[in-house]
């Protein structure tokens, strides 16, 4: 049982405040994906819920009991690091038993943590081997071993897969996701990269400037963003924001022709956020009025997005079946589903829409 409680966390270097206020509470057996750009603190949160930083303020309690002060070796937490952290000169089964060592366990409890750890991570043929004689995806395996033999009550991953090319990240994904459903710990995971916290997260933190903007599951974060940078932030490729004017009763893009017509926020500034999956494009329409120029198109095989630049140089991503050929610079109209637009105030972005 592993239960983490933050509150008001709070970090800074010298004169500069890294996080300001962080306050989260993470349930046993969740898989927590911290997501946000280069900067936002996400990784300097995971090393003060290691204990490897010391906070600046605040305070964090694992199953009811405060950690501020107690040592990294003591908190039952284990961490996988981006670079592997494996020692060159030591062999996988060497590379795994290191820390169980130094926990006081002896050889037999060694020995069959080690084994169960390279039967789920397939490592069994590669124990005698080196570092230097594994692949990529084949190191990283054996660092969440060595975390994994220590059975701790919490594991924290910083950014594993970003070493990794495209194959094996997906690869080495898949590990992570099983690994977790097999063992039923709690693991906070740390990355930059919205598919992977999409795919993996029971729950996705979303940071930004060293603030949570949304916590929320990944159905959440995509259907009902709390505001515009979570919105353009989550999903692949990125929701269109568009700045819009009140025409009537109607929405019109600025210097551009009308959108939709429907019940509006009484703001004074709006915009219009469209997922690619809420437009279409047509030939047919074009006297409408929302308009644009195809850029370029990216064929997916059994989907297609096409890039169009509209009059306000926005550049709208629209998805398409793949036998929709659009060539680049063709004037196109864009037909919006009124039901599936997201609206925000153009001040200070937060979410105008249920």
């Amino acid at each position: 049982m592993a239960q983490l409680s933050l509150r008001d966390i709070r970090k800074s270097f010298r004169n500069t405040d890294v996080l300001h206020g962080i306050d989260l509470e993470i349930g046993d057996r969740e898989f927590v994906v911290f997501v946000g750009p280069s900067g936002c603190g996400k990784s300097t949160l995971l090393r003060l819920i290691a204990g490897l930083d010391p906070l600046s303020g605040g305070e964090f309690l694992l199953n009811g009991r405060r950690m501020n002060d107690v040592p990294p070796s003591r908190r039952g937490i284990a961490m996988v690091f981006q670079s592997y952290a494996l020692y060159p000169h030591m062999d996988v089964y060497e590379n795994m038993a290191f820390g169980a060592r130094l926990m006081g366990l002896d050889k037999a409890e060694v020995e069959a943590r080690i084994a169960e750890a390279a039967r789920m991570l397939r490592l069994e043929p590669l124990l005698q081997r080196k570092p230097r004689e594994l692949s990529g995806g084949q190191r990283q395996r054996v660092a969440i071993g060595r975390a994994l033999v220590r059975k701790p009550e919490v594991f924290l991953l910083d950014e594993p897969l970003s070493n990794l090319d495209a194959a094996l990240r997906s690869e080495v994904r898949l590990e992570i996701a099983r690994l977790h459903r097999q063992i039923g710990g709690t693991m906070i995971y740390v990355t930059h990269d919205q598919v992977e916290a999409m795919t993996l997260a029971d729950k996705i933190v979303v940071m930004n400037l060293g603030r949570i903007e949304q916590v929320g599951s990944p159905r959440e974060l995509y259907e009902t963003p709390t505001n515009t940078f979570v919105a353009s932030f989550i999903g692949s490729p990125r929701m269109t924001l568009v700045h819009v004017r009140r025409d009537g009763d109607r929405l019109a893009i600025v210097d551009g022709g009308a959108v939709f017509a429907g019940a509006l926020p009484d703001v004074p500034a709006l915009k219009l956020g469209l997922r690619s999956d809420a437009v279409s494009l047509s030939r047919d329409a074009l006297d409408d009025g929302f308009t644009g120029e195809v850029v370029y198109t990216e064929y997916l095989g059994d989907n297609a997005y096409v890039y169009v630049r509209l009059a306000d140089g926005t550049l709208l991503a629209a998805r398409t079946g793949p036998d929709e050929i659009f060539e680049p610079d063709e004037r196109v109209a864009v037909v919006v589903d009124p039901g599936a637009v997201h609206l925000f105030s153009a001040e200070d972005g937060r979410r105008l829409t249920p």
